[in-house]
Parts: structure tokens; C-alpha cells; sequence
């Protein structure tokens, strides 16, 4: 996979009181990716961009909502979010404050 198409394949860092909890308790992180990306491209995308050790990726995809505006029907937009586990003892910060 090139180097280009690493640092696309994630977006953001989910950011959630459940997200956080699964950081502290299970060394779990929650990040939203694009639509196409695979768990192989993930696994290793969060282990060259923060140097750490994946254990294990599940992905999670994210209907669109149908919502009515103004009496007309619309969809939203829908996401993909991946859960990444990492290997005991490793840990990911994201402020980076020292």
C-alpha cells in the first residue's frame, strides 16, 4: 500500500464518552475511515502513523438517516467507523503534550 493512500485511509479520531471508555478499560480506539478502506489497510495505517501494535480491527458501517425537510425526503450521508485493539501495554495520544 503506498504512502499516499495511508495517510487517507484515516479521517478522525471518534470522539465519545463510550470511545473514551473503551480507551481506558480495553485499549480500544475508535477512529472514522474512509468508505472503502479494508482491515488490512487500517491495521496498518494506525501502526505507521502512531507507532504501535494492532491486535485486531473491526469495522463498523453506519447507515445514512432519511429525514424529511420542508415536506421532501433526503438521506444523510452514511459513515464507517473502525474499532482498532492494540496489544497490552501500548497506548495511543492523541493530545502528544508532554
Amino acid at each position: 500500500m503506498s504512502k499516499e493512500r495511508i495517510l487517507k485511509v484515516l479521517l478522525a479520531p471518534h470522539v465519545s464518552e463510550k470511545s473514551a471508555l473503551m480507551a481506558d478499560a480495553s485499549e480500544q480506539y475508535v477512529f472514522k475511515v474512509v468508505s472503502d478502506a479494508t482491515k488490512p489497510e487500517v491495521k496498518q495505517a494506525v501502526e505507521s502513523l502512531f507507532d504501535v501494535q494492532v491486535q485486531s480491527v473491526n469495522m463498523i458501517n453506519i447507515k445514512g438517516k432519511t429525514k424529511i425537510f420542508k415536506g421532501r425526503a433526503g438521506k444523510r450521508n452514511g459513515t464507517k467507523k473502525a474499532v482498532v485493539r492494540l496489544a497490552p501495554g501500548q497506548e495511543i495520544d492523541f493530545v502528544g503534550a508532554e
